[in-house]
C-alpha cells in the first residue's frame, strides 16, 4: 500500500478497522459487474466462475492459517465466526461436558456468549491475568475439568496486543482432549498463525483487520484429529458444507483471500517495520514524559501496538486535544462509554490511569514522520493539560510497569 504523506489528519487506529488495500479493491471489482453469478448456481458458467473465484479465496485464507480449504467456512466476520464456534460447539457436544473456559480479557463477541451460555446451563470460568495481561497454561490446566468441553483464548488482545501462549495451552488441550478456540481477529495476517503448530481446533478471523472489506470473515473448523462437530445457527440452504447458510457474496470472500494471500507474503516484513514504528514512538514518549505507563507486555505483544496511560490527565480530553489523529481509548465497539476498559481493569490499573489511556495502532500507511508527530503533540496536548490541573507532581520514580522492549515473538 503506498504510504500515506506525512499531513494531517493522520490514522492510528488500526486495531478498529484497515483501510482496503488497493489489490484488494481491484481483486473485487469484477465480482461485482462481471462474475456477478451465485457460487451455488451449478447448470451455468456465471455460477461456475463464481465459484472458481469463491474456491480460490478460501485456498488463500486457509494458506494463511496452514490448514485445509475445507475446514474454512465464511462468515459476515470475526464476531459471527466466535458466536458460530462457541454456540455451535455447545449446541452439538452439550452431551460430552457443560463446562468452558475462557479469559476476563477476551472480546465482547467471546465474552457476551459466554454469558448466554450460562443462562442456559453451562459453567463458565473465566481466567484472570497476570499485570502484563497474560494468561498462561498453568491457569487453563488449574480450570480444566473432566466436563471441560472448550477452550477459548484470543491469540492477540485487541487493546492492549498481549500475545496469548497458544502453543502451551494449545498442547495441554490436545492432552486433555478439550477442544480450543482462538479469535485471531488481531492477530491473523499480523503474526504466525498455524492451526497444526498451536492445536488450535477452531479460529475467528475479519477480513477488516488486514486490509480488506468489512462484512467478511471465516471460521476455521478442524476436521481431523479431531473431527469438530458444529451446529449451525443460520439456517435455509445449507451453505458452507451445512455450517452457515445463506447466499455467498463473492465479491467480499474474493476481498479477504486476497488479504490473505498478500498478508501471508508480506506480514513478516511489515510486522518487523512496525515494531520499529512502534518502538520509536515508545521512545519518543518516553523521553519527555517518563511517568507514562505501558499497558501490556512489549516482549509478548503485536508489532503494530502501543498502549500507555498518562498519569495526571484524562483521557477524553487527550483524545479531544489530538483531533489531528485517529486513536482511540479502547476498543472501538465500546468507544461511547465512559466506563473504564475491562481490559485495562483485568491489570489492575487503577481507575484514573485507566480513564487516561490511549492506543496507538500502528499500520501499513503509518511513517517515521507519523510517529514523530504524533509523539510531538502528545507531549504537547499531555505537558498541556497537566498544567490546566496544577498542582501537577509527576511521579518521583519510574514507573514499576516499564518493561524493556524486546523483539516480538511469533505465537
Amino acid at each position: 500500500m503506498p504510504a500515506l504523506a506525512a499531513t494531517l489528519p493522520v490514522y492510528l487506529d488500526h486495531h478498529a478497522t484497515t483501510p482496503c488495500d488497493p489489490r484488494v479493491v481491484a481483486a473485487m471489482v469484477p465480482h461485482l459487474s462481471e462474475t456477478y453469478g451465485n457460487a451455488s448456481s451449478r447448470s451455468h458458467a456465471f455460477g461456475w466462475a463464481a465459484e472458481a473465484a469463491v474456491e480460490q479465496a478460501r485456498d488463500q485464507v486457509a494458506a494463511l492459517l496452514g490448514c485445509t480449504p475445507k475446514e474454512i467456512c465464511f462468515t459476515s466476520g470475526a464476531t459471527e465466526a466466535d458466536n458460530l464456534a462457541l454456540f455451535g460447539v455447545a449446541a452439538a457436544n452439550g452431551a460430552r461436558g457443560r463446562h468452558l473456559v475462557s479469559v476476563c480479557t477476551e472480546h465482547k463477541a467471546v465474552l457476551e456468549p459466554l454469558d448466554a451460555l450460562r443462562q442456559r446451563g453451562f459453567e463458565v470460568t473465566r481466567l484472570p491475568v497476570d499485570a502484563d495481561g497474560l494468561v498462561t497454561a498453568e491457569q487453563i490446566e488449574a480450570a480444566l475439568r473432566p466436563d471441560t468441553l472448550l477452550v477459548s483464548v484470543m491469540a492477540a488482545n485487541n487493546e492492549i496486543g498481549t500475545l496469548a501462549p497458544l502453543a502451551d495451552i494449545g498442547r495441554l488441550c490436545k492432552a486433555r482432549g478439550v477442544l480450543f478456540h482462538s479469535d485471531a481477529a488481531q492477530a491473523a495476517g499480523h503474526v504466525p498463525l498455524d492451526v497444526e503448530a498451536l492445536g488450535l481446533d477452531l479460529v475467528s478471523l475479519s477480513a477488516h483487520k488486514i486490509y480488506g472489506p468489512k462484512g467478511i470473515g471465516a471460521l476455521y473448523v478442524r476436521r481431523r484429529n479431531p473431527m469438530v462437530r458444529l451446529a449451525p445457527q443460520q439456517l435455509g440452504g445449507g451453505h458452507e458444507r451445512g455450517r452457515r447458510a445463506g447466499t455467498l457474496p463473492v465479491h467480499q470472500i474474493v476481498g479477504l483471500g486476497e488479504a490473505a494471500r498478500i498478508a501471508r507474503e508480506e506480514g513478516a516484513a511489515e510486522a518487523a517495520r512496525l515494531a520499529g514504528l512502534r518502538d520509536t514512538l515508545l521512545d519518543r514518549l518516553r523521553a519527555d514524559l517518563p511517568d507514562l505507563r505501558v499497558n501490556g507486555s512489549l516482549s509478548q505483544r503485536l508489532p503494530n501496538n502501543l498502549n500507555v496511560s498518562f498519569p495526571g490527565v484524562e483521557g477524553e480530553a487527550l483524545l479531544m486535544a489530538l483531533r489531528d489523529f485517529a486513536l482511540s481509548s479502547g476498543a472501538a465497539c465500546t468507544s461511547a462509554t465512559l466506563e473504564p476498559s475491562h481490559v485495562l481493569r483485568a491489570l489492575g490499573v487503577p481507575s484514573d490511569l485507566a480513564h487516561a489511556s490511549l492506543r496507538f495502532g500502528l499500520g501499513r500507511g503509518n511513517t517515521l514522520a507519523h510517529v514523530e508527530q504524533v509523539a510531538a503533540a502528545t507531549v504537547a496536548a499531555v505537558r498541556r493539560l497537566r498544567a490546566l490541573r496544577e498542582p501537577w507532581a509527576p511521579a518521583t520514580e519510574s514507573s514499576p510497569h516499564l518493561p524493556e522492549t524486546k523483539p516480538t515473538p511469533s505465537l
